[in-house]
């Protein structure tokens, strides 16, 4: 690896670096592989082993498009797209995992007709033994770039990497089919054919699922939230961070938006200095734009801790209400603010009449202003 580094000038201790060299090595991989099978095979006179050439050639295309596509993704916003062109790895990855469900569609479409209609297998053991070889290399190859592809949060150099293990996983069935064939001169190849067709299938209907659960928006890494939390909740002056939103606009850039309760006696000025600090140190660490919203809380005062305790009465008789916070009462307007975290079988509308009713029966004076709300990582 460290010689297509160096050849392609590429940068090992970047995403894209990483991403590009090891779609660059499964290229050079499928086409030696190709090269080998499609020169045996003219030597054998098997028709069969130099189209497994020609297929391990056209694999090749898989790694070129995630090259194509992680470049692609890598351009700078402009003014036609300002959050950039990150998702378009997204797109490589549903045009792979297309290949992918069309080659096993394909391939049970002929094993069905074999069934049907058999044919006598031309096959040898020299062309065992190249498909073997074939087959060994093509699974490393799928384990490394699947392996290389979830360290770097690629989706498209994952699907590379099912495509390639795919790929062994065919050739092995091929391998048993045939010994059986050889051995003892009974053909089961249209089934075998059937049997991995189904979870090359299977395996191109996930990646597209998961790709455009992407696209709809899922929630954000776990381990990227609790260190985006960590972080904020960290900093001298913040009392408690929630309410994280985070938008994904390709596999490694981000934008965000997260409230912190700050104490209610702290001026604008001082607010400013710490969020903003803040604010550059999580966009130069973590690569996220992060908005902050802010919520004055008072926990210093009985009255205050007398309404936290009230509110966590309610909260711990209600099944679907996660937790609590953004508690304030102004003096001033006399309105008692707080936010529920519910979950999505919450009856939102009911959950909030009740906690209204149960706090101004034990506050008749002030005005209840609450907002259910809902984890979105």
């Amino acid at each position: 690896m460290s010689l297509i580094y160096k050849l392609f000038k590429l940068d090992p201790d970047s995403r894209e670096g990483v991403v590009s060299a090891t779609s660059l090595l499964n290229v050079i991989v499928n086409l030696l592989v190709a090269l080998m099978k499609v020169v045996v095979g003219l030597i054998a006179s098997s028709i069969a082993i130099v189209s497994e050439g020609v297929n391990n050639a056209t694999d090749a295309l898989s790694s070129i498009l995630t090259l194509v596509g992680t470049k692609l993704a890598g351009k700078a916003p402009d003014a036609k797209h300002p959050f950039g062109y990150g998702r378009i790895e997204y797109l490589t990855s549903m045009i792979i995992a297309s290949f992918i469900l069309v080659g096993g569609i394909e391939m049970l479409s002929s094993s069905i007709r074999l069934i049907f209609e058999p044919e006598e297998l031309n096959v040898s053991y020299v062309s065992l033994a190249v498909v073997l070889v074939s087959a060994v290399i093509k699974y490393v190859m799928g384990v490394y770039t699947m392996k290389t592809g979830k360290r770097v949060g690629s989706d498209t150099l994952e699907a590379v990497g099912v495509d390639c293990r795919n790929d062994s996983f065919v050739s092995v069935v091929t391998i048993l089919s045939a010994l059986v064939y050889l051995l003892g001169h009974f053909s089961i190849d249209a089934f075998a054919g059937v049997f991995t067709s189904s979870l090359i299938i299977k395996a191109g209907f996930e990646i597209m699922k998961d790709t455009v659960s992407e696209l709809l928006g899922q929630p954000a890494d776990e381990e990227l939230v609790k260190e985006l939390y960590k972080e904020i909740r960290g900093t001298d002056g913040v009392i408690n961070a929630v309410d994280m939103v985070l938008h994904n606009y390709g596999p490694d850039a981000y934008t965000g938006s997260c409230n912190v309760e700050l104490d209610h006696k702290k001026n604008v000025g001082d607010v400013y200095e710490f969020l903003r600090g803040l604010q550059i140190k999580i966009l130069e660490k973590y690569r996220v734009a992060m908005v902050f919203g802010i919520y004055a809380v008072d926990n210093d005062s009985p009255d205050s801790h007398k309404l936290r305790s009230e509110i966590a009465d309610f909260v711990k008789s209600k099944e679907h209400i996660k937790s609590y916070h953004a508690i304030y009462s102004d003096k001033k307007t006399n309105r008692i603010y707080c936010d529920l975290v519910v979950d999505y079988e919450a009856d939102r509308l009911k959950t909030c009449a009740e906690f209204t009713e149960y706090l101004s029966a034990i506050y008749p004076d002030k005005d209840i202003q609450v907002n259910i709300d809902t984890e979105f990582v």
